[in-house]
């Protein structure tokens, strides 16, 4: 099933306590194999999943894009929620609402860095959850060498940039071997213009919280650590492990520990890629996931 008839529709869905901005992709006519939620990074939107959801969507999927809370177009939190059990309880949310729209359908969580933090927790926690898992340049114990360069990049211009091109050279000064695009307007998806200054379209108390040592929620942090590596034991669905090579925030010990917690872990690795991997190769990641989730779930039901 390959259709260019892929109906596009911006939602909004609950979280817990405010209102998360989403896009959904489907075909106008089913069957439909299952529902896919696709959960960014941090500092990241929903839009970075774009040619993926559109794709899921012409092969029969229903997906459905999330901005995090204070990302993109959610609405950000009053009191400067932002550790993983916040995170978590949006998704629980969310997902009731899909499967209230979408009933009887097989789910996929596919989770880029923070997102895919939270839904191994979503999964490994709340049983037959999901019924696939896909995990993008994220493991138990990520690299606190990468997470930090992550944290200094996304937090190195509060001042926020003078142009689209001063933020596209910031860009590719954190990611040298990414292929720079010579169209600026896609940033505009992630920035916005404050006054006459540039400024990354988030919540800067969200990077702050998440990304703060003392923090026991930090993804890398004691706590979070211990409470997701029993979550990873208690998983039994297919998961799908996918890493940029070129990623410093995980590694081979990271990886052979997923598969020690997760024996079932499929593991792919994206040779030019580093941790933004569904940017980074878009065409080869997709190609990856949807051969995953044909062989793990679909035609399944719940």
């Amino acid at each position: 099933m390959d259709t260019e008839t892929t109906g596009h529709a911006r939602v909004d869905l609950p979280g817990s306590g405010l209102t998360l901005a989403a896009d959904r992709w489907a075909a106008e006519a089913g069957p439909y194999k299952g529902v896919v939620v696709l959960l960014h990074g941090g500092g990241q939107t929903r839009h970075s999943w774009r040619a993926t959801g559109e794709r899921l969507g012409r092969l029969g999927w229903i997906s459905y894009a999330v901005d995090l809370r204070g990302h993109g177009d959610s609405e950000w939190s009053e009191h400067g929620e932002y550790g993983l059990s916040a995170h978590l309880g949006d998704l629980l949310g969310l997902v009731a609402e899909i499967r209230r729209r979408d009933p009887g359908l097989p789910l996929a969580l596919v989770g880029a860095s923070l997102g895919g933090a939270v839904s191994l927790l979503a999964t490994g926690e709340n049983p037959d959850f999901a019924q696939a898992l896909v995990l993008v340049d994220v493991v138990v114990k990520v690299e606190e060498t990468g997470s930090a360069r992550v944290r200094d990049f996304m937090m190195s211009a509060p001042e926020g940039f003078e142009s689209l091109e001063e933020a596209s050279a910031a860009i590719a000064a954190y990611n040298p071997h990414r292929r720079r695009s010579g169209n600026l307007e896609g940033l505009k998806k992630n920035l916005r213009l404050r006054g006459d200054r540039w400024h990354w379209h988030w919540d800067p108390r969200s990077m702050q919280l998440e990304y703060t040592p003392s923090n026991p929620e930090l993804p890398n942090g004691v706590v979070a650590y211990e409470r997701s590596k029993k979550a990873a034991r208690a998983i039994g669905c297919p998961v799908l492990l996918v890493r940029g090579k070129m990623s410093d925030v995980v590694s081979d010990e990271g990886v052979a520990e997923m598969r020690d917690l997760v024996p079932q872990t499929r593991v792919v690795d994206v040779r030019e890629a580093g941790h933004m991997v569904a940017g980074d190769d878009n065409d080869v990641f997709t190609a990856g996931l949807v051969d995953f989730l044909d062989s793990s779930i679909a035609g399944t039901s719940r």
